[in-house]
């Protein structure tokens, strides 16, 4: 009666870490490369009845959402290659959980236009074939066709339901009463909305927490963030930590079910466990978070734990909880950088934080909360003293930047790249990730336009973008011939094709990008931009700029207290 599933590319989740974001971001003319790294990453698994092992989280929130109210033999979720297996007389919803379904995420579209096709990366083709296996479906006029997951407001802004064959998109949670009343619509063959924006969940007892296996291992942890940044859809939603009981009961299904990798969901994971405590949510409750880290690596067939995304401030305000959470996870990350890694093996800890941008005036417009508890005018400083810290620890963060924001000026580009360069100067690294500016839908910044394609870049645009891709990849060029090699291909690709695609803004940065000319002499040459040294506060100066009457919040044994605060700290632990 009811079918779920998602798109191939979404739900594999045995093919290497990386490979979602190359999916994402890769046109569909390049997916050999991911073919040749990944010869088996299309094989799946499939239970018994020939449903799917494993599916992306949502759809397990989905399903178990559904079985609060439906019989478990009237629900299946597979994978697209089964549809006609399952969709029947008898079925009375196709329910479709998508991420990317037109390829205009953050990512993708950059980086499909920069080779010269921005409206179809890997997985928008897997997403648009799935939705052709839907429509062709004999039995298609029998049921309806609901689409959620975060990719939904695509289809919404591009008017795409004719073309897709979809009838409704859903905007928000499985858990809400909403979500159930528009199943019993579909079930009944009545006519759906094209779009509802349904209710988020008030507190935590209303988060579902599915006891199934699903792709990665993803289990919820937190929802909502709290720094109320502008371009953020998900910040928009209210601050819930998950209780510790419903998170575990996530894991040990997961790994009861075969799953060896587990990854905690979340917008940042540094307020899981001070939320509704009385203590500001960016002063990190270090106890509560070791502990459930903890419990979570040690669960017997946990062999694998992967960090979801995190903010740069807490590894500011708390260095040694940093220390301590990577005494317990970096055992258990599949991740390897060897040219950088302390660790015997070699292993990294890498979650996803945004950085997206080094200009505090962009920062002070569009994200005044990113550095809480610190002042926004800081931000370069905590991302220094914070990459430092993770850095020393093994954390090698990816962090995400915005190219051609709304009203971006070169100053503001120049004010990232110096932060960038300062990164480089310093000896840092982390894995920089430029996209170009999206308004997404029901966004604070949902109505402005920044750059919308690659040909409207300007050449210090180009530049921050290919100086972050040319120090990702130094750690691949170790080898002799590593760098030659891509020098020669890199211009070898733009002479056959990128130059005409992408103007002539692109050329310098294109050769910077390349190594074919140094990056000195075309600073001098004024063909780029080279940066300027940032005068980088301390962490003892950070801290000092936190509000005074935060200050009760630092932790001692972190150190750097403010002039002032160690007596007011040593009469505070006599006490207690």
């Amino acid at each position: 009666m009811i079918v779920l599933t998602a798109p191939l590319t979404e739900t594999i989740d045995h093919a290497g870490y990386f490979i979602q974001m190359a999916l994402a971001s890769l046109p569909k003319r390049l997916e050999g490369i991911i073919d040749s790294k990944y010869p088996k990453w299309k094989e799946v698994e499939r239970n018994e009845d020939g449903s799917a092992r494993y599916m992306p989280a949502g759809v397990r929130a989905l399903e178990a959402s559904l079985l609060r109210y439906y019989p478990a033999d009237a629900i299946v979720a597979c994978y697209p290659d089964d549809l006609d297996k399952f969709i029947g007389p008898d079925t009375r919803l196709v329910a479709v959980s998508t991420h990317n379904p037109l390829g205009v995420t953050f990512a993708a579209g950059v980086y499909t236009s920069i080779f010269g096709s921005s409206k179809e990366p890997v997985n928008s083709y897997y997403a648009r074939d799935l939705f052709s296996r839907i429509k062709g479906n004999q039995y298609r006029p029998n049921f309806k066709v609901m689409v959620g997951g975060s990719g939904g407001w695509q289809i919404v802004q591009t008017d795409s339901f004719e073309d897709l064959g979809v009838d409704c998109v859903v905007e928000g949670r499985s858990e809400a009463a909403e979500t159930m009343a528009l199943v019993g619509q579909a079930l009944r063959g009545e006519p759906l909305p094209r779009r509802v924006e349904v209710s988020h969940p008030k507190d935590a007892a209303a988060i579902i927490v599915p006891e199934k296996r699903s792709t990665f291992g993803v289990v919820e942890l937190t929802t909502g963030c709290g720094r109320r940044c502008q371009f953020c859809l998900p910040d928009l939603n209210p601050q819930i930590t998950v209780p510790k009981d419903k998170i575990m009961r996530g894991v040990r299904a997961n790994v009861r079910q075969g799953n060896r990798q587990i990854s905690l969901a979340t917008e940042d994971m540094f307020i899981w466990g001070q939320v509704g405590t009385g203590v500001p949510f960016y002063f990190p409750n270090r106890e509560a978070l070791l502990d459930l880290y903890s419990e979570v690596v040690q669960t017997p067939g946990v062999e694998h734990h992967v960090l979801s995304h995190a903010t740069m401030a807490p590894a500011v305000v708390d260095p040694v909880l940093i220390e301590r959470l990577t005494d317990i996870l970096l055992d258990k990350s599949p991740i390897h950088l060897p040219i950088y890694s302390t660790h015997p093996r070699k292993k990294i800890l890498s979650p996803l934080i945004g950085l997206e941008t080094g200009s505090v005036r962009l920062a002070r417009a569009m994200m005044p909360g990113k550095a809480v508890p610190f002042p926004i005018d800081d931000w370069p400083s905590v991302v220094i003293q914070g990459l430092t810290i993770l850095n020393r620890n093994n954390w090698f963060p990816a962090l995400t930047l915005m190219v051609g924001n709304p009203g971006e000026t070169d100053e503001d580009v120049k004010a990232t790249l110096d932060l960038v360069y300062e990164i480089e100067r310093r000896g840092l690294f982390a894995f920089l990730v430029p996209s170009v500016f999206t308004p997404l839908h029901d966004t604070r910044m949902e109505g402005k336009t920044g750059v919308t394609e690659t040909q409207q870049l300007s050449p210090l645009q180009w530049q921050l973008m290919m100086k972050c891709w040319k120090m990702n990849l130094r750690p691949g060029q170790v080898s002799w011939w590593g760098p030659t090699a891509w020098r020669v291909g890199a211009v070898a690709l733009w002479l056959y094709k990128l130059r005409r695609l992408n103007g002539p803004n692109f050329t310098w940065p294109l050769l910077m990008f390349a190594s074919a000319v140094p990056e000195k002499l075309m600073a001098r040459m004024g063909r780029i931009y080279q940066g300027r040294p940032l005068r980088i506060k301390s962490r003892k100066e950070l801290l000092a700029a936190i509000k005074p009457q935060h200050w009760r919040h630092l932790r001692a044994d972190a150190g750097d207290l403010p002039d002032g605060t160690e007596e007011a700290f040593t009469v505070q632990a006599q006490g207690a």
